[in-house]
């Protein structure tokens, strides 16, 4: 059957403020992962605020199917921001003004992602190459929602092309709340290391918040950030892939805790608890695939991880799937 558009209305505790501080650490949003079901796990273990998945502007606007599908969220999923993507300032205006009106309060224009796909499509980091474009898109985002508009940025589109500060103030000029900056340029998508010092160089231009991302790892890797750059706090990526539990160790650490090694049984609490959510909130075959592909991150440090993945990949239902994680953890001496 078909697809339909459906536009899900924001659930309540949309209009919660969103925190700013070294104890609020943020999810972002990351394609293909960033879902209801692992936006829950990780406010589980304390995730402040989570950003959706890049939602395409011209999706909302021409009601393509499934791109409601990426805003399914539930009260205690709040607050969240709804991250659009887009280089067309029409279309991201019109966005924000329908998300206004099914309730949506917090919103975030991708002016950071530097995949092939979107940049080609004058979107993500490729506005970093037309900030005048750049700031009409932001204009047209911030009049349908002013005060309730952040933007992630990179650096440059490379080293010849930086484009900070300079864009960074202008769009504080023009309204936004806050800013979200992966120190990398474009061109170095992940590769090399992210430059912590711009960062540092920022924060104190700035009269609004600032977010620190980049080569967030592990949880002393977010205190480290917050201590060299004096951002306001920091946003998890890949670290939080890795170990969603990192929200927990983050909050631990800066409250002088030594928190615990991760043990067998959280480990398994956290992957079974993880699978329940898949289920409950996906559902579907993709959430199986995703499922699939996430799990192994989590033991990624245990011997047979690969023996794992391949079974996995012979999975056709979640039962299947749930056996393959219990034996797997059985035999690694997990209990």
């Amino acid at each position: 059957m078909r697809k339909r558009f459906f536009l899900p209305p924001a659930p309540a505790g949309a209009e919660r403020p969103l925190p700013f501080a070294a104890d609020a650490p943020w999810l972002a949003p990351l394609a293909g992962y960033s879902d209801l079901p692992f936006r829950l796990l990780c406010r589980h273990y304390g995730a402040a605020v989570c950003v959706t998945e890049m939602v395409s502007a011209k999706g909302l606007v021409y009601k393509s199917p499934g791109t409601g599908e990426l805003l399914q969220s539930l009260p205690e999923d709040q607050p969240l921001v709804v991250q659009l993507f887009g280089a067309e300032p029409d279309a991201l205006g019109s966005a924000v003004r329908t998300l206004r009106g099914a309730g949506y309060a917090w919103f975030d224009c991708n002016m950071g992602c530097s995949v092939a796909k979107v940049m080609r499509q004058g979107a993500g980091a490729a506005l970093l190459g037309d900030a005048a474009r750049a700031l009409a898109c932001a204009r047209a985002m911030i009049g349908e929602a002013p005060g309730r508009v952040g933007f992630k940025l990179r650096l440059g589109v490379d080293r010849e092309r930086m484009v900070l500060p300079d864009l960074a103030l202008r769009l504080e000029d023009a309204g936004a709340a806050w800013l979200t900056l992966h120190p990398r340029t474009a061109r170095q998508g992940f590769g090399g290391s992210a430059h912590w010092e711009e960062i540092a160089r920022l924060a104190p231009r700035l009269s609004i918040p600032l977010l620190a991302s980049g080569d967030l790892l592990g949880a002393r890797d977010g205190l480290r950030c917050l201590a060299e750059t004096g951002a306001s706090a920091v946003m998890y990526a890949r670290g939080a892939l890795h170990d969603p539990a990192i929200f927990a160790t983050h909050r631990a650490l800066l409250r002088g805790e030594n928190p615990p090694a991760p043990d067998a049984a959280a480990l398994r609490a956290m992957i079974r608890l993880h699978v329940r959510l898949a289920r409950e909130h996906g559902g579907s075959a993709g959430a199986l695939l995703k499922m699939r592909s996430l799990a192994p991150r989590y033991v990624r440090f245990l011997p047979g991880v690969r023996v794992l993945r391949q079974r996995l990949c012979r999975c056709t239902d979640w039962q299947d799937l749930e056996t393959a994680l219990d034996e797997f953890l059985d035999s690694a001496g997990l209990s």
